[in-house]
């Protein structure tokens, strides 16, 4: 089996590669415009900033317009998008136009799917064992959100207040999504995932409070295999909820149809006390769904633990890293590096219903988005206070289906659990799975989540040597290489190798080759076998360089 050639990985690497030093004139990586505060959150940052001595530096237009594709749909743009973009003189509007076409593309609703999936374990098999349907209706719920931008206080309530079968009513399956489903438990997963909090970090009785709200949940088995009907059932006590076996669903005696109302509690039933997490206590109402007192609460605009949270999670999610560090961990004792910062950010949020394609655009048309990954310093404070773009090694999904659209090439994604057949089309890209449980030995090998907690760091973007071992050396990417129809295409063009060099850089790294790497790749030619072996070799040389592997 041929090698990559390490000598021409290890050279293009170094002049063309990390992104973590200045390259030589001409700079591929950064603008020579200086950067200016467009909007109240660059004025905010670069305040900050400056008190700091650090002076921020734009990217280029060509790791812009890489960056802005992988961030809003995790997709590569094509290199005819990127030469486009590249070439396009109108330096003032191209950026932000760049930006309206990405949030409106049918990828932008697969690819924040998919991080929804991650928080909120949409996943067929163990540990949570939704079961293929209702994984899939859960994520079928989940994508036509997004793509309708429905606001995402309605999002949460539909979530937290929903009831029915969870093979026809995606949102209960946040019910069935969880492993330890005593009240407990549902209260433990509502605040990690609404509120960005850690209910082990609270007051002792705190999270007993909060559980009351979620103790009458009921969940009955339907005449369909593995089907279960979700609903707010008042005959159940708290005691008897809260004796729920972990990982096991309560049996009710009786469950109301869809769209039917719940059975009414007794005539003598007592109210419910419960605490909500600020510690204000509320007694219920025993003909009130306890679920919807807790919406209630948590959607309020005064409530900055539901507007702080979505906030720092979408900043995390688009800036690498939280305003609050980590976006599951908010704290009294975890203060915010820039607490002006997140609290515009929360003002956007209310000011705009919630709209979070409207933050999305917010944030990606600021300069401080826009800023140049090559650090000025090396300072803890700088990290924290997003003096440069970080770097991060691309998602899995993102990275296999980066491959396959550089070369035309497929994988094949099975399901599992045969029952009931789950048909994956071979084209679809990983993004698009909607369920956790099918996977590739590629997936699982560069970290992809595991689905079982909701938590940011059940996925792994770590390095480890094996992928770098499947990259440079594994017949699976060699094949993708040698016979995908779009590699094939660039290779059999009959263009000079200085166009067929051009093509492949714009098509994988998203810019055009410096002078200096032209000269390194005609070198290598001279060596080769065939002209057709040294381009899959500068190919497979530039899917190996961290400029390819990270977002910067």
């Amino acid at each position: 089996m041929r090698k990559t050639p390490l000598i021409l990985v290890v050279a293009l690497s170094a002049v063309a590669g990390s992104a973590a030093e200045p390259a030589k004139t001409p700079n591929p990586y950064e603008s020579a415009a200086p950067p200016t505060a467009a909007s109240e959150l660059d004025k905010i940052v670069f305040a900050k900033l400056s008190s700091l001595g650090i002076g921020p530096v734009v990217c280029s237009d060509a790791v812009f317009v890489r960056r802005a594709y992988l961030d809003v749909i995790g997709t590569l743009p094509t290199a005819e998008e990127a030469g486009k973009f590249i070439d396009d003189p109108d330096a003032k509007n191209k950026r932000i136009a760049l930006i309206d076409r990405l949030l409106g593309r049918d990828e932008f609703a697969d690819y924040w799917s998919m991080k929804w999936g991650d928080v909120l374990r949409i996943k067929a098999e163990f540990p949570v064992n939704l079961w293929p349907n209702a994984a899939q209706a859960y994520h079928r719920w989940v994508r036509s959100s997004i793509a309708e931008n429905k606001p995402y206080d309605r999002f949460v309530r539909e979530m937290l207040t929903s009831s029915g079968s969870n093979f026809r009513v995606g949102p209960v399956n946040f019910y069935r999504a969880i492993q330890n489903r005593t009240p407990e438990g549902i209260a433990t997963a509502a605040a990690l995932t609404f509120m960005g909090s850690r209910a082990d970090s609270w007051p002792k009785d705190r999270l007993a409070g909060t559980a009351v709200f979620f103790s009458q949940i009921g969940y009955k088995p339907t005449g369909e295999w593995k089907e279960e009907h979700v609903f707010w059932d008042p005959l159940r006590s708290s005691a008897l909820a809260g004796s729920t076996a972990p990982g096991q669903a309560a049996i009710a005696m009786s469950a109301p149809a869809d769209g039917e109302a719940p059975q009414p509690p007794p005539a003598d039933a007592a109210p419910l006390s419960a605490v909500f997490p600020d510690g204000t206590k509320i007694e219920l109402p025993p003909d009130r769904d306890p679920r919807e007192a807790f919406a209630d609460w948590l959607i309020t605009p005064e409530n900055r633990w539901f507007t702080r949270s979505i906030a720092n999670r979408v900043w995390a999610w688009l800036m690498g890293r939280g305003i609050i560090h980590e976006p599951d961990d908010i704290r009294d004792d975890n203060p915010p590096s820039n607490p002006e910062l997140l609290a515009r950010l929360e003002r956007e949020l209310i000011d705009g219903r919630y709209d979070l394609k409207r933050l999305y655009r917010l944030i990606l048309t600021s300069n401080t988005y826009q800023l140049s990954s090559i650090p000025r310093s090396d300072s803890p404070e700088a990290t924290a206070n997003f003096a440069a773009y970080p770097l991060r090694r691309l998602e899995a999904e993102v990275l296999i289906d980066a491959v396959n659209k550089i070369t035309g090439a497929s994988d094949l994604y099975t399901s599992a659990i045969p029952e009931p057949f789950t048909y994956i089309p071979r084209d679809q890209p990983a993004i698009a799975l909607a369920d956790g449980s099918i996977t590739s030995s590629f997936l699982a090998l560069f970290g992809r989540s595991a689905r079982a907690t909701g938590m940011a760091n059940e996925r792994d973007n770590k390095p480890v040597p094996a992928q770098s071992l499947h990259m440079l050396n594994s017949s699976h990417i060699q094949r993708k290489l040698e016979q995908g129809p779009a590699m094939k295409a660039i290779l059999g063009s009959g263009r000079p190798l200085a166009e067929i060099v051009e093509k492949l850089y714009l098509t994988i790294l998203s810019r055009r080759p410096t002078q200096e790497e032209l000269k390194i790749v005609a070198e290598f030619v001279k060596s080769a076998p065939s002209r057709r072996d040294a381009a899959i070799d500068v190919a497979w040389a530039l899917i190996n360089s961290p400029e390819f592997l990270y977002r910067h």
